[in-house]
């Protein structure tokens, strides 16, 4: 037990200092028939979204008011893309039959344990939810995913102004990377809480709710003695309304055996990565108020992924590929 615990105490310490941070440019073109194409486009650093295209002004805005200042946007506008459509639809505007068309241009880093970095810099293009065309940092040219987008490519590794451009703003994507990662962060708040099993009240669950923290990666164990405790189960990391996150672990603890329990908490806004302590008092929740209370967040979390999540859904239900949001589009 001693050395169990000793080994998992020693893999969180690891996964704690493991980072990934990643800044997108989404775009999404719909058409369908009888209506006229529906664009969108957004920044967003770690799922937090910095910036939007809006269609009524023709403008980039800063969304997160945190931020003075956000990346140069990629090129292409609006009428761009709705052109893209049309042309890859061979349709006209009055006749024309569902069709989507998808762009994401960004970077993703990630902070290994070892002190290496990996990083990722790409601008992928999709069409009905298959791979198109990519753009290649270190050819400068472009690569055609699909039979059908040869004469792009070549059309495309013509256009070197347009792929200057893209070198330069995939080079400095990082830059711009550890600018919102120094600026935005926020610590935990936790809590350690058990509601009363009516059943039998010598077996607990004791709960550790972590919540309000940003960015989102934390990890939180349970432990008893200062050893972390076996079977624990967790929600994972889930969203709140106001674009923080938070993580609820719980385990199943006997009312009768002496000792401490606390939720042991790490997270990037920490000072000196010192985790965060909360010790259980020994209460035990029998009032509905108080659970319920505590019970809010999580309902609101729910309620946000799943909006979420059947948006994507609709969105990019066609493309099966690791980055659904988008991958290769034929370019005029």
């Amino acid at each position: 037990m001693i050395l169990f615990s000793f080994l998992l105490f020693c893999s969180f310490l690891g996964d704690a200092q493991q980072e990934k941070h990643f800044l997108h440019y989404k775009f999404t073109v719909l058409i369908k028939s009888d209506s006229f194409p529906e664009f969108s486009a957004v920044c967003v650093y770690d799922d937090r979204r910095i910036k939007h295209f809006s269609n009524e002004e023709r403008v980039w805005i800063l969304t997160d008011k945190d931020w003075t200042e956000a990346p140069p946007d990629p090129p292409d506008p609006r009428n761009w893309f709705i052109h893209q459509i049309r042309t890859l639809s061979n349709c006209t505007d009055s006749l024309c039959s569902d069709h989507v068309l998808q762009r994401i241009i960004g970077c993703e880093l990630e902070k290994l344990p070892d002190g290496s970095v990996n990083l990722t810099v790409f601008d992928e293009y999709g069409f009905d939810g298959e791979d198109f065309i990519v753009f290649n940092l270190s050819t400068m040219q472009w690569i055609d995913k699909n039979p059908k987008a040869k004469e792009t490519k070549e059309r495309w590794d013509r256009h070197t102004e347009r792929n200057q451009f893209l070198k330069h703003f995939l080079k400095t994507c990082t830059d711009w990377i550890s600018a919102f990662h120094n600026t935005k962060q926020t610590p935990p708040d936790v809590h350690a809480f058990v509601p009363k099993l009516s059943a039998d009240e010598s077996e607990l669950v004791l709960s550790c709710l972590a919540t309000g923290f940003y960015p989102r990666d934390v990890q939180m164990y349970i432990r008893r003695n200062k050893y972390i405790v076996e079977d624990q189960t967790s929600s994972g990391i889930r969203p709140n309304t106001d674009e923080t996150f938070q993580m609820r672990i719980s385990v199943k603890i006997d009312r009768n055996h002496e000792g401490s329990y606390d939720c042991l908490v790490t997270h990037s806004s920490l000072t000196q990565s010192r985790p965060v302590l909360t010790v259980w008092n020994g209460r035990y929740f029998d009032s509905e108020t108080e659970s319920r209370c505590l019970a809010i967040a999580g309902i609101e979390a729910a309620v946000v992924l799943l909006a979420l999540t059947v948006f994507w859904y609709f969105i990019y239900k066609k493309n099966g590929q690791k980055r659904n949001d988008a991958n290769g589009v034929k370019l005029e």
